[in-house]
């Protein structure tokens, strides 16, 4: 969160569910925790260094083709500078605007909480 705003990725055009939005994140790999998850993951695909906040929710969500687990959390940017490279586009969007945008379906129940937080 940042000025009461929150970072958005959209998913480029080859990836899978390609110009819908996202929260940042990845899958957590072997002896990792989730928020070890989070951090690498958006050095790797944002080239950003973030310290984790707090905890935010977790959700499960069934797609046609794969079940999903997500944990997310608040965090601040430390260092870096924002740069694409899995997603064609990044954007700070305002908390209350969130729904306006094309975010995938579990992101819409994190995004619901952002904003019963905010």
């Amino acid at each position: 969160m940042n000025n009461n705003r929150v970072l958005i990725t959209r998913r480029a055009p080859k990836e899978n569910f390609a110009g819908e939005w996202e929260f940042q994140g990845g899958k957590i790999e072997d002896n990792e925790t989730p928020q070890e998850c989070l951090v690498r993951e958006l050095k790797e695909e944002l080239n950003i260094g973030v310290s984790i906040d707090r905890f935010c929710t977790e959700v499960t969500h069934d797609y046609s083709n794969i079940s999903i687990n997500l944990v997310a959390y608040y965090c601040t940017i430390i260092e870096g500078e924002i740069q694409v490279s899995v997603h064609d586009k990044y954007k700070w969007v305002q908390i209350n605007d969130l729904l306006k945008y094309n975010l995938l379906p579990a992101d819409i129940l994190i995004a619901k909480k952002v904003i019963s937080d905010y």
